[in-house]
């Protein structure tokens, strides 16, 4: 299942003072991953240079795509996971994956890892399921998401995991966090006993 484009819609105060649309339409930069299958829809990033900023000035999504946001930003995404079946991961794909969307760094996978896509950045992320369902791995337990269900993601070893038949439409907001986790903390020393979470639905 494939779902339609996603339209923005940007507004600005225009050098008069008006309160004026600036843009309307498709998004500029839409992105399918190679070796995953999945498809990120860039909706806007704010780059950390200054204090978050109304100012009018070119789009800042057209650049390249990176997994998380400026040091001191913010972005704003959806993104399509295709169904697991469809399109497995190894490790090996997984890593490709991350080097495709500049997200080397984020990649934790290994042998012994829940899933080989495992991956941490240092944000909080705000997550929510629009369609499909997904389940969101994160070190010793899993919880499955459904349409409505929210996610606030802080900094942890996760992956998000399509067992589901059909495509399944997260956005995102990702914000870069200023206090942040042990910088060289192994995310594999949790237990990794399997321990599943189920949201009432």
């Amino acid at each position: 299942m494939s779902y339609p484009p996603i339209e923005r819609v940007v507004t600005e105060v225009n050098p008069q003072g008006e309160s004026v649309i600036s843009s309307a339409g498709h998004l500029p930069t839409v992105v399918t991953v190679e070796a995953s299958g999945a498809t990120f829809h860039e909706i806007w990033t704010d780059d950390g240079s200054d204090p978050l900023s109304m100012v009018n000035g070119s789009d800042p999504t057209t650049g390249p795509l990176t997994l998380a946001p400026p040091p001191g930003g913010s972005l704003f995404r959806i993104v399509d996971f295709p169904p697991e079946s469809k399109q497995p991961l190894d490790l090996n794909r997984a890593k490709d994956a991350f080097a495709e969307i500049g997200g080397a760094e984020a990649f934790t996978g290994r042998g012994d890892s829940p899933h080989p896509a495992m991956h941490r950045t240092e944000t909080v992320d705000f997550g929510v399921v629009i369609t499909g369902e997904i389940t969101l791995v994160v070190g010793n337990s899993e919880v499955v998401l459904r349409p409505g269900s929210t996610v606030v993601q802080r900094g942890t070893d996760h992956a998000w995991v399509n067992r589901a038949d059909q495509v399944c439409r997260v956005a995102f907001v990702q914000l870069d966090a200023a206090v942040r986790h042990q910088p060289n903390a192994d995310p594999h020393l949790s237990d990794r006993t399997t321990s599943n979470s189920q949201l009432p639905g």
